[in-house]
């Protein structure tokens, strides 16, 4: 069964990343950053979208 996917605004991805409002505007208009889907003037993420792209950014370890 397929589940409906998820979108959140900018200050709920902001919440999320803690990367500032401005940081996340300053990306979508140098078209970088997490992909977004623009609906009018209104702005939303995929919730995986959030999640891949943070995950990208992780950095691996060596465990001891």
């Amino acid at each position: 069964m397929e589940t409906t996917p998820q979108y959140l605004t900018e200050i709920d991805v902001a919440d999320i990343t803690k990367l500032s409002l401005s940081t996340l505007r300053n990306d979508r208009f140098h078209g970088k950053g997490i992909p977004y889907i623009k609906i009018g003037r209104s702005v939303r993420y995929s919730l995986q979208d959030v999640t891949d792209f943070m995950e990208a950014l992780k950095v691996q370890t060596e465990a001891k």
